[in-house]
């Protein structure tokens, strides 16, 4: 009997007072349920059909509402009606929209149809200066030094830049396939745009109304926190990307380099995803100053340089700041991580998903550090 006793005694002491061991019976009943969820999972079809309906209007709104409702508020303080703000900033919109629509669109539109025309006799002509560039003798020596193939890397570039380039289109072929639903989307957008301007100061209090009320302090923390990384960023990357494509335009225009308006804009877009983006940008701007001529390339890469640098030391710094706080490496791995997971999407939302997931779980980490007990100092025996 005091065996059996003592056994349970030990038993007791070592498995449920230890947290050490309870954490990681946690972490099995957690897996636990995850895998019996993925054998049941055709019953969440309709969830997932009804997130995929909405998400792409709920990003599209997030992030025109983040952008606009700073303009709401700083109407408001100013003695002006929240609803009649709304209803100007429409107005003020429908009228860009309009301009856009007839003095930038055509002349882009025009860019583009110039630009995809001639890009092969762009790239033939590359070609072909590259194979001098590699036929001469000077070359010729230095690729035997070293042991160089232009070859074999030509080869192995188009056979990577093939298999991106299906990877491409397939995803492009499938937004275009889903036109409709884009389309819908995008015409959803203002309905809940206007009463999430309207009323969405209460939206806060509303979720926190479901949240048990010993956990509404710290909810209502991290939810304030989630909002203020989401906003700083979207409100921050759309401004930076929109003077880098402003001061490339002013740039190339200056040395007159073609299709500067185009350039300028896909420079722009493509710099919503950082650090990769401008690589992606300058593709075609090398292009086209290279079969210029070879003073327009040297211009270009100037330009560009120059670009570049007073993103880096004036423009970022003073818009961005330290609000991610996420180091390039991170955010770097962060992108093709979930370009490879969720394509195009995936690059867009990488950045702004990490940071609202890394509030999640600091926040956990800090409840977990607390009511664990395993991160106490040891006391000296």
């Amino acid at each position: 009997m005091d065996n059996s006793v003592n056994w349970a005694s030990r038993f007791k002491k070592f498995f449920l007072n230890n947290r050490f061991v309870l954490f990681l019976l946690v972490l099995l009943l957690i897996g636990l349920n995850i895998m019996v969820l993925s054998k049941i999972s055709f019953i969440f079809h309709p969830v997932a059909v009804l997130l995929k309906t909405v998400i792409l209007p709920i990003i599209l709104t997030g992030i025109v509402y983040y952008l606009l409702n700073p303009i709401v508020d700083f109407l408001e303080r100013h003695k002006v009606g929240r609803l009649q703000s709304i209803l100007l900033l429409y107005v003020l919109i429908i009228g860009i929209i309009a301009v856009l629509l007839t003095l930038v669109i055509p002349v882009i539109r025009q860019q583009i149809m110039d630009l995809v025309t001639n890009f092969p006799a762009y790239s033939e002509m590359i070609r072909v200066q590259v194979e001098h560039l590699m036929g001469s003798q000077l070359i010729n020596q230095i690729q035997e030094s070293i042991n160089f193939d232009p070859q074999e890397m030509i080869r192995t570039v188009s056979e990577k830049a093939s298999t991106f380039l299906n990877k491409t289109w397939t995803g492009i072929g499938g937004v275009l396939g889903n036109i409709i639903e884009v389309v819908l989307a995008v015409v959803t957008v203002p309905f809940i745009l206007f009463y999430l301007l309207k009323d969405g100061k209460k939206l806060p209090g509303f979720i926190l109304g479901f949240v048990p009320t010993k956990l509404r302090g710290e909810t209502s923390r991290v939810m304030n926190e989630m909002n203020h990384q989401i906003s700083s960023y979207i409100r921050g990357q759309i401004i930076v990307s929109f003077c880098i494509g402003v001061l490339l335009f002013i740039g190339y225009i200056i040395i007159g380099l073609k299709y500067s308006l185009i350039l300028a804009v896909i420079a722009a877009f493509t710099s919503v995803v950082p650090y990769l983006g401008p690589a992606i940008a300058i593709t075609p701007a090398l292009i086209v100053a290279a079969v210029t001529s070879p003073m327009m390339l040297l211009k270009m890469i100037i330009v560009w340089t120059v670009v570049q640098l007073i993103e880096g030391k004036f423009i970022s710094p003073q818009v961005m700041g330290k609000t991610l706080k996420i180091h390039p490496i991170t955010i770097i791995f962060v992108i093709l991580t979930s370009g490879n997971l969720f394509g195009i999407v995936g690059v867009l939302l990488a950045v702004p998903g990490y940071a609202v997931l890394k509030v999640v779980v600091s926040h956990i980490y800090r409840w977990f550090k607390v009511r664990s007990g395993l991160y106490e100092p040891v006391k000296p025996e």
